[in-house]
């Protein structure tokens, strides 16, 4: 990873850097948030050594040293820089867009605001501050007076004969009128011939491409290609429309011909798609990936936010002696219901999408299961053989199938029995559907939001099975939804049935039918649902078990989050155990919760993913509430809320921050165990 900050570095060559976050002592909330700034001032310190990742400089990526790197310090009610030493620069950031007119603040705002999936959309409607004073603390390199780009030559000084360029640039924009653009033509013409004199380097290469979407611009001139059908399986081929637009009167020629002003011209080509094309996919997801990271073997990828095009081509027009390359790529214009029409690249796919319904099957030791392939036909008429592979010591029945689809969209479901060893195993079952000449082995997701460009994901369809000894006594189980997780479907594979559960609208007495209730992840961040947790709390008090995944503290303005005191309240870093392998320690191994009826061991908290668990309380009634684990990350303290379990009246009350949540959809044998315990108590 630290080579990936480093290749970014010399890829984009920044004079200044700026980390988000502290590196330690300080914390930048988690584990993530420090690294960043970890591996940024370490990075800094490489990125101009010729003699480190000499591979990236043997690939024709130089060293590049920035200047200085800084700490953007954020107090959060603190004035201490969290140990670190040195004076921080001081500057007011506040101002207006020269372009639009709005203030800074109000855009960084609406930017903030698109975060959508972190709840950060009440960003978009905040305005700016009249000042915005932010403080900076060098963390390397060469110290400031006054700014952050002290001693940084940051005009055309800094280029070898680029003083040419500066006068002339000066003079462009000094007479530049914004209601004839078209005017500066020949200015700009003749500054390109003087910026292509310049020798190669990426900053004049930068600016040689600024300067042409600048001669662009005030041409009014634009190429659009576009196709019927956004999706291509390998081997078709497709008419794109290439349409060139000009507005200005100057002569632009194009493909053998001299444009008119505001008369699009329209050529037609067709594209063949290769058979052996790969499917289209986001660079960071082609390949399985290493633990912790992707793997990305076109290292120059690396740090684009997205693909680069695909089927690109590069269209020449000529003004008058100079030529001009804009690169276009074919898109579908798709219109949605409110009118809204999108461009939507092209983008390669399988002639049939293969989904394992559910992902995840669990399969008694020596037992067997039926398990079902979905299958749809994203192409009329597809016909084919699937091909399952299982992992060692399992067994299929059958291995192969034949099916056939008819129109696009139809769908169809394949049924298999699937055997397990007679001993714990786990592992994937593989599948590939013989298509003509071609194996395809992707399942299709589509991700559509008002906010982002429809994306469109083709992982492997892989099916997860796992084979260990699991007990509950749980039967019937209520889900009270959350912010969204994949619970209610685990709990089914554990043989329960389960039954979502409207808290608002619900009396205790409605829910005396359920052995065990369970809450999803954040749900009382719903200040509904939390003035109801009284209906729920009854419910325990009657015999019921209620078990509550975590919440977040800056959204649950309340310390009762149980029937005894109980709170969340503290510092995210303070609260989570991010090392997934992250031992543990049991200090009522005796308790049912840890024994009934599956004795718990420390082999249980092997093979999990991701983290331990999040948002622990930081603290409750130690007298009410037995607490069953203590975990923490290497060189902290043991944290001690992981689980909670109390009896209130005559059941059971849980408050667990593990993370279940991630455990349960990828199979973690011992996550099961512990959850079916939980579920099981009292009975």
């Amino acid at each position: 990873m630290l080579a990936d900050v480093v290749r970014v570095i010399r890829t984009f060559r920044p004079d200044v850097i700026v980390t988000r976050f502290p590196i330690p002592p300080g914390s930048g909330g988690h584990g993530h948030h420090t690294a960043s700034a970890m591996l940024a001032v370490e990075a800094f310190k490489l990125a101009g050594d010729p003699q480190s990742l000499p591979e990236q400089i043997a690939a024709g990526l130089p060293p590049w040293q920035p200047k200085r790197i800084f700490w953007n310090v954020f107090s959060w009610g603190r004035t201490d820089t969290q140990g670190l030493n040195g004076a921080a620069i001081e500057l007011d950031i506040a101002g207006d867009d020269p372009v639009t007119g709005e203030a800074l603040g109000t855009l960084a705002n609406r930017s903030r605001g698109m975060h959508k999936t972190q709840g950060l959309g009440f960003f978009s409607a905040r305005t700016a501050a009249a000042s915005n004073v932010q403080r900076f603390l060098l963390l390397a390199g060469e110290p400031v007076n006054e700014d952050l780009m002290d001693g940084v030559e940051t005009t055309w000084k800094r280029v070898p004969g680029g003083e040419a360029i500066a006068t002339a640039s000066a003079q462009l924009l000094a007479t530049f009128d914004s209601a004839r653009p078209v005017a500066s033509v020949p200015a700009i013409l003749e500054l390109r011939k003087q910026l292509a004199a310049l020798p190669s380097d990426p900053l004049v290469d930068e600016k040689r491409a600024q300067l042409d979407r600048i001669l662009q611009a005030c041409l009014g001139l634009s190429i659009e290609s576009v196709v019927e059908n956004a999706e291509v399986v390998p081997g078709e081929s497709l008419v794109v429309k290439h349409t060139a637009r000009l507005t200005a009167d100057v002569p632009v020629r194009w493909r053998g011909r001299t444009l008119a002003p505001n008369q699009p011209v329209t050529v037609e080509t067709t594209l063949t798609i290769p058979t052996d094309s790969p499917l289209s996919q986001p660079y960071w997801l082609r390949e399985a990936p290493a633990e912790g990271i992707a793997t990305v073997h076109d290292t120059s990828l690396i740090g684009r936010p997205e693909n680069p095009p695909e089927f690109a081509s590069r269209e020449r027009f000529k003004i008058g002696e100079q030529s001009l390359e804009i690169s276009t790529a074919p898109a579908a214009l798709l219109t949605d219901a409110s009118g809204t029409t999108a461009r939507v690249p092209l983008r390669v796919v399988a002639p049939v999408a293969l989904t394992w319904l559910p992902p995840l099957e669990l399969v008694p030791p020596g037992g067997s299961t039926e398990i079902t392939l979905g299958l749809t036909a994203i192409r009329a008429n597809v016909s084919g053989t699937l091909q399952l592979t299982a992992p060692t010591g399992w067994s299929i029945t059958p291995a192969t199938q034949s099916f056939q689809l008819g129109a696009i969209g139809a769908e169809t479901r394949m049924k298999f029995v699937v055997s397990a060893p007679a001993q714990p195993s786990s592992g994937h079952i593989t599948v590939r559907a013989e298509v003509g000449p071609r194996r395809y082995h992707r399942d299709r997701i589509e991700l559509r939001y008002a906010h982002l460009p429809p994306q469109l994901l083709q992982p492997d369809a892989t099916l997860a099975v796992a084979s260990f000894d699991v007990k509950t006594r749980a039967r019937h189980v209520g889900y009270v939804p959350g912010a969204g997780d994949d619970i209610p479907a685990a709990l089914r594979l554990l043989g329960c049935e389960v039954t979502d559960v409207d808290l608002v609208n619900s009396s205790a007495d409605d829910l005396r039918a359920f052995d065990a209730i369970v809450v999803g992840v954040r749900a009382f961040e719903n200040a509904a649902l939390r003035e109801h947790l009284p209906t729920l709390l009854a419910y325990v008090e009657r015999g019921g078990v209620a078990i509550v995944q975590y919440n977040r503290p800056h959204n649950v303005n309340t310390a009762a989050l149980g029937p005894y005191p109980l709170s969340i309240q503290g510092s995210a870093p303070q609260q989570r155990v991010t090392n997934e392998d992250a031992p543990v320690t049991f200090l009522l191994p005796d308790h049912p919760a840890l024994t009934t009826p599956n004795r718990i061991t420390a082999a249980d908290f092997t093979g999990w993913v991701q983290e331990r668990g999040t948002y622990f309380p930081s603290s409750w009634d130690e007298d009410r509430y037995a607490a069953l684990l203590a975990m923490s990350d290497p060189g902290e303290a043991p944290l001690r809320g992981s689980l909670l379990v109390a009896r209130h009246g005559s059941g059971y009350y849980v408050y667990s921050g593990l993370a279940f949540f991630r455990q349960l959809p990828a199979g973690v044998p011992g996550a099961y165990r512990l959850f079916a315990n939980l579920l099981s108590l009292g009975r």
